[in-house]
């Protein structure tokens, strides 16, 4: 079955960039091409414990088996270990990841305490959109009740675009929550 975000994509959001930017074809426009989720757990990292959970939530929030990154050198101040435990990783392609992005956008984003909406200024040169969650028990997957501490997710959004302003243009037609100019 075809996810929800990927119809309206294909059918609605793709054409109305095509005729905004005057591109000669639909796939000239602007397109997801994966997102990445990121869990550094720090510390927390050398506890299988805590990581075993901290695997089953992500588990729970991708639909997929993260991944564990490791360290890459010893840093004697962030007491690290070249090649020990750092966090856990997921990258969403295709189907899964507009399933991703569908429920984050309508169902946990709306669910953070005093959200205002995301900043405009997470794009990178290339177009990529990057932005922080400090909980993840936002999302309804996971349990609150079972999580032993509040987390933190970096989330990439990979676009496949020209420039920054045909990103921002891509994502703020999937209703991403933009701050507005002039609201604080």
């Amino acid at each position: 079955m075809t996810p929800r975000l990927k119809e309206i994509f294909n059918k609605e959001i793709q054409p109305a960039l095509k005729d905004q930017f005057g591109f000669k074809n639909i796939y000239m426009a602007p397109r997801i091409e994966k997102v990445v989720l990121n869990m550094g757990l720090g510390l927390d990292a050398t506890d299988s414990k805590i990581l075993k959970s901290c695997e089953e939530d992500m588990a729970k929030i991708t639909g997929q088996k993260p991944v564990t990154t490791k360290f890459k050198k010893s840093v004697a101040n962030f007491k690290t270990r070249k090649g020990s435990n750092a966090g856990l990783k997921v990258t969403l392609r295709k189907n899964r990841m507009y399933e991703f992005l569908d429920r984050l956008v309508n169902i946990a984003l709306p669910r953070i305490k005093d959200f205002r909406g995301l900043s405009p200024k997470g794009f990178d040169k290339f177009g990529n959109y990057t932005f922080g969650i400090k909980e993840h028990i936002i999302f309804p997957e996971v349990s609150f009740d079972r999580a032993d501490k509040v987390r933190g997710l970096d989330i990439v959004i990979v676009i496949k675009v020209i420039n920054k302003e045909h990103s921002f243009a891509l994502l703020e037609k999937m209703n991403f929550p933009f701050i507005k100019k002039g609201d604080n």
